[in-house]
């Protein structure tokens, strides 16, 4: 047998074999992935309480008061959570469900009760009051994607309430308006809240089960 024709009858063999890798290559990427993370029972109620607290902030049915409580109180039950599976191999025992299960269901009574009270996020059509609800609404963004953690909510909220204070006093001593050096003043500090709100959503932290 003579080495060209050797030559020419190994050459479909390895065309084949290279179509078949080919074939499974794009079968393999075309099956979806697994999740890295998937949700526990804990960590998808913990997403819904979030998610409800999100749609408060973006309705205006959550002052910035109730937000930074409540995220305070859901951001305490997360390190529980966490401290408790790094003490017991990652997981929680049925005790410790219980646990924040309670926990949980006395956060939804609140979320529930702040979002359905007279307490309200109230904005004017003016540029003071637009950026309020701008940066409002960049915080809600955060919150139902998993870029703010329950933490970093609560400090951001507290320095949106601290800024709505300071607008309500000033208008109230001004028969309702804000003078030039008033207005002046918090946009310098919503000009730094909104850095603080794009770090936070940029950083490494996230709510847990989440990636950014």
């Amino acid at each position: 047998m003579s080495l060209e024709w050797k030559r020419w009858s190994i050459l479909p063999v390895l065309v084949l074999a290279a179509g078949s890798v080919v074939v499974a290559q794009n079968q393999s990427s075309q099956r979806p992935a697994a999740d890295p993370q998937p949700k526990s029972e804990v960590g998808k109620r913990a997403e819904n309480q979030q998610d409800r607290i999100a749609q408060g902030v973006k309705s205006g049915q959550l002052t910035a008061g109730e937000t930074a409580n409540l995220e305070s109180k859901e951001a305490a039950i997360n390190g529980e959570v966490k401290a408790d599976r790094a003490a017991n191999g990652g997981k929680l025992t049925a005790a410790e469900k219980a646990k924040v299960n309670r926990q949980q269901n006395h956060l939804s009574n609140q979320i529930y009760g702040d979002k359905h009270n007279a307490a309200t996020q109230h904005y004017g059509k003016n540029k003071v009051d637009q950026r309020r609800e701008n940066q409002q609404d960049r915080i809600a963004q955060g919150i139902k994607s998993g870029q703010l953690t329950a933490g970093e909510t609560a400090k951001l909220e507290n320095q949106q309430r601290g800024i709505n204070k300071q607008v309500h006093a000033d208008r109230a001593a001004n028969g309702g308006k804000l003078t030039a050096g008033e207005k002046a003043q918090i946009n310098k500090e919503q000009n730094q809240t909104s850095t603080n709100i794009y770090n936070k959503k940029h950083n490494a932290r996230t709510q847990p089960g989440t990636k950014k």
